[in-house]
């Protein structure tokens, strides 16, 4: 996702570069018709799996430092870092580090990504197209489709590397009582601003979407249930306390208090299927509305 003001580049003019307005060189990562894009940082920037590279790529065909892009004015080169599976560029593989032109296409392993020197039309279209595919429109975070293709990848990489998993489902308590009440514009603007709390609460490799109506659902790489429990009452505990000002149909401001009832579950052998994992925390989520809702239910 991206806020970047469009911007149309002339192709082939690397003094794109020197432009503090332009100087946007990204990797875009190849996934069928999905384009995500990463920005590189103007001087180094590491890709790998392990969590403090610049870009982390979570597929076990990636080795956890496997490569580094070097950015130096109007010039850009990639250098392999000893990676298992070896770091090509245009399919030629790398034995040293080698220049990179505009929309070279870079493989880590299996993972196929075009190097992007600067912005230009296609690749903020592209930028725009995967925003459109992947975004909920009603609250700005992740939809179901994205939520359920990475959940599968995080299920394959925490199987092969033995990683923990987590995830938490929640949703809002008494919801169709707020549209009701209030009208449906108000419960609009309560699934948006809780949306904007959780978000703040979430850390930055945990993935949160919108499952479905006032469905939330958040996959937690490299998290112990106990942790995720954790997470779970913090976001419970900032939704509780936060001021929800709401228009009513009558033109009235009034302050709703929104709670949350959430379930949290971890990843087992027993959980072949993503729909097998996702529907253990949906379980644990109903428990804690069968117990009074505005609570977490988890297996600690």
């Amino acid at each position: 996702m991206t806020n970047d003001k469009t911007i149309i580049a002339t192709p082939g003019s690397m003094n794109i570069f020197n432009s503090p307005k332009r100087n946007r060189a990204s990797l875009t990562r190849l996934h069928g018709d999905v384009f995500k894009r990463h920005p590189l940082t103007p001087a180094e920037s590491t890709i790998g799996r392990a969590t403090d590279c610049t870009i982390v790529i979570q597929e076990p065909s990636v080795s956890r430092k496997h490569a580094r892009i070097i950015i130096s004015g109007e010039l850009a080169e990639v250098e392999d870092l000893g990676s298992s599976n070896g770091t090509f560029v245009n399919d030629q593989k790398l034995s040293q580090a080698v220049p990179l032109k505009h929309r070279d296409h870079v493989r880590f392993g299996n993972v196929l990504m075009r190097f992007n020197a600067y912005e230009d039309l296609e690749t903020i279209c592209e930028d725009e197209g995967w925003s459109r595919s992947v975004v909920d429109a009603g609250t700005q975070i992740f939809n179901k489709r994205y939520l359920l293709d990475n959940l599968d990848a995080e299920i394959k990489f925490s199987r092969s590397s033995t990683r923990t998993l987590s995830l938490i489902s929640f949703d809002l308590d008494f919801f169709k009582k707020v549209n009701d009440t209030y009208g449906h514009n108000a419960g609009d603007y309560i699934l948006r601003e809780t949306a904007n709390v959780v978000k703040n609460v979430v850390r930055k490799d945990d993935i949160f979407g919108r499952f479905g109506g006032e469905e939330f659902v958040i996959i937690l790489p490299n998290t112990p249930v106990r942790k995720a429990t954790e997470l779970a009452e913090r976001i419970r505990a900032a939704v509780e306390s936060h001021p929800f000002m709401v228009t009513n149909e009558k033109g009235q401001q009034l302050q709703h208090r929104q709670t949350l009832s959430l379930g949290v579950a971890e990843l087992t052998a027993s959980h072949v299927l993503a729909t097998d994992f996702l529907e253990i925390a949906d379980q644990r989520l109903y428990q804690s509305k069968q117990a009074g809702r505005n609570r977490v239910t988890s297996a600690i």
